[in-house]
């Protein structure tokens, strides 16, 4: 099968991306779409892809490689007893429909709106990182009441589903305002990375199916090129980002990270 220059390209941009994406996970603690969603959008837009398309296509894919990262991170969370199993079994159901929720919502607005309201997600991001590194942000003593639960877990499913952030980027930072134990935040915010991925990718996959002007290797809005660079790169990068960790000063960088998505964040929603 005879390659462009073009799809080469954008198969070594997609390598690198996961590359970035596996070392600022092991190294800063972020991953899933808020990093994989920018850089896709970038990448996909250089290459031509309709402005209309481009921000679902990036954030079905984010979605789809979230599945296995997810579930990977999950298993090992499980199997050291890290994973609030109450938890789960109370925000199972109102994040399950929160997905439907966000994945329909994400079906019929434009890409432009998408492209913003992801602006202002990195934009709060940021400033929470920026926050957190310098105070701890809890405000409560303990989880409120089941209803109040209800209406979190809601919107972390609608949020995560219809921006492709998976779970942790939302349910961490609620999490810790409730005085939740952060590693417990970290080990039951990936099992519901696995509960928000699976759907999510399904109805990114349908609400894609038959677009036109899709690039190689899409099956509606998840690219299986992107899907199959991104994963192995953060992977097997994610280690070396931990390993840095341990001698690079994380707080700098963290800081230093937080600024940078603040800007992108800002040109996202302005431009």
């Amino acid at each position: 099968m005879h390659l462009s220059l073009d799809v080469v390209l954008l198969i070594l941009s997609l390598l690198a991306c996961g590359v970035i994406a596996g070392l600022l996970a092991g190294l800063l603690g972020v991953g899933g779409g808020i990093v994989i969603v920018p850089m896709l959008y970038h990448v996909f837009t250089l290459y031509g892809i309709e402005a209309d398309i481009v921000m679902p296509l990036s954030v079905g894919t984010s979605l789809s490689t979230i599945v296995l990262t997810a579930w990977v991170s999950a298993r090992n969370h499980h199997r050291r007893g890290g994973v609030d199993e109450s938890l789960v079994r109370h925000w199972f159901v109102p994040v399950l429909i929160g997905v439907v929720i966000g994945t329909l919502t994400a079906h019929f607005i434009s890409g432009s709106l998408m492209k913003t309201l992801f602006g202002v997600l990195l934009t709060l991001v940021a400033i929470h990182m920026l926050i957190s590194s310098r105070h701890a942000l809890t405000v409560f003593s303990s989880l409120p009441a089941r209803g109040v639960q209800f209406i979190l877990a809601l919107v972390v499913g609608t949020g995560s589903s219809m921006l492709g952030i998976g779970g942790g980027t939302m349910m961490v930072p609620i999490l810790t305002l409730f005085s939740f134990p952060i590693h417990r935040s970290v080990a039951t915010a990936s099992v519901f990375g696995v509960i928000i991925s699976i759907p999510a990718t399904v109805g990114y996959i349908y609400s894609g199916w038959g677009t036109s002007g899709l690039p190689l290797g899409s099956t509606g809005y998840v690219n299986w090129l992107a899907f199959a660079a991104l994963v192995p790169a953060t992977v097997l990068c994610a280690p070396l980002g931990v390993k840095l960790a341990y001698r690079l000063n994380v707080a700098q960088l963290k800081r230093a990270f937080a600024v940078f998505l603040l800007i992108v964040g800002i040109k996202m929603i302005w431009f």
